[in-house]
């Protein structure tokens, strides 16, 4: 059975996992939501305007108010700076398994902190949550994202072809991947 604790405060060793407040809503624009080189990969497109983030990180603080909800901006211990967000979602109650999505600004892929805030949010949703299954899917053109999941012992499932259609009405064929609780604690993570 899912152990639902909300969003608390998550530490790494170069980041702070924590919720967003809706002052963020301004670097969050910058810093990821209005790049289309990051939103490309997701179904809604990139933010034409820092309005359109003020309503988002609204809902998003709003939604803070359940215990079922997970979502954390990724902070820079170093410089506070917001790069990102991850968070799990689409709890189901009967097999107890969840998703993991992240987004990271463009100016800082490529530097490990995709693999070391899902390590964080993998280990949270497993010994904290006591999720069963954690998922994830990536489109096939985006392979970054599958070594992050790679890295954090997750296992390619397969394929499913146009599984989303993104703001362009472009069809993406995805890549699935999962790890298991039992799997996880096996490799001593």
């Amino acid at each position: 059975m899912i152990h639902y604790l909300g969003t608390p405060v998550l530490e790494t060793e170069r980041m702070i996992l924590r919720k967003l407040e809706l002052s963020d809503a301004q670097c969050v624009f910058d810093h990821w939501l209005s790049d289309d080189r990051v939103m490309d990969n997701l179904i809604k497109g990139a933010h034409k305007s820092v309005s359109e983030t003020i309503e988002r990180v609204k809902e998003i603080v709003k939604n803070y108010e359940s215990q079922e909800f997970c979502y954390w901006g990724m902070e820079l211990k170093t410089s506070g700076e917001l790069i990102g967000a991850i968070d799990l979602f689409h709890f189901d109650g009967l097999t107890d398994n969840c998703e993991v999505g992240y987004s990271i600004g463009y100016k800082w892929w490529n530097k490990g902190y995709g693999t070391e805030a899902l390590k964080a949010v993998i280990d949270f949703g497993f010994r904290r949550m006591n999720v069963h299954k954690i998922s994830a899917a990536h489109n096939v053109d985006n392979p970054a994202s599958g070594k992050i999941m790679l890295k954090n012992g997750m296992e390619l499932e397969g394929t499913i072809k146009h599984m989303i259609r993104n703001a362009k009405h472009q069809y993406k064929d995805c890549a699935l991947y999962g790890l298991l609780q039992e799997e996880y604690r096996k490799k001593g993570k």
